[in-house]
């Protein structure tokens, strides 16, 4: 299984808000952002802030899919 954080940005781009925003507001580190613009796992903690940060649900932010499959937002 993979990641697409393909969401989250969707909804940054919606409220005008900068990734530099998101993490001094959710308080999470430069590296976490990193690893979110990669599509990289990161920890449930960071996520649980963003959604904090954003009021949203996980399934708001992120949607796994398999690796044989094309990335989508489901």
């Amino acid at each position: 299984m993979k990641v697409s954080y393909d969401k989250l940005w969707k909804i940054l781009i919606d409220k005008k808000m900068k990734k530099y925003q998101l993490r001094e507001q959710a308080h999470i580190s430069s590296n976490s952002v990193a690893k979110l613009s990669k599509d990289e796992l990161v920890s449930l903690e960071v996520l649980m802030k963003i959604c904090e940060t954003l009021e949203c649900d996980i399934g708001d932010i992120c949607g796994f899919y398999n690796d044989s499959e094309e990335k989508t937002d489901a």
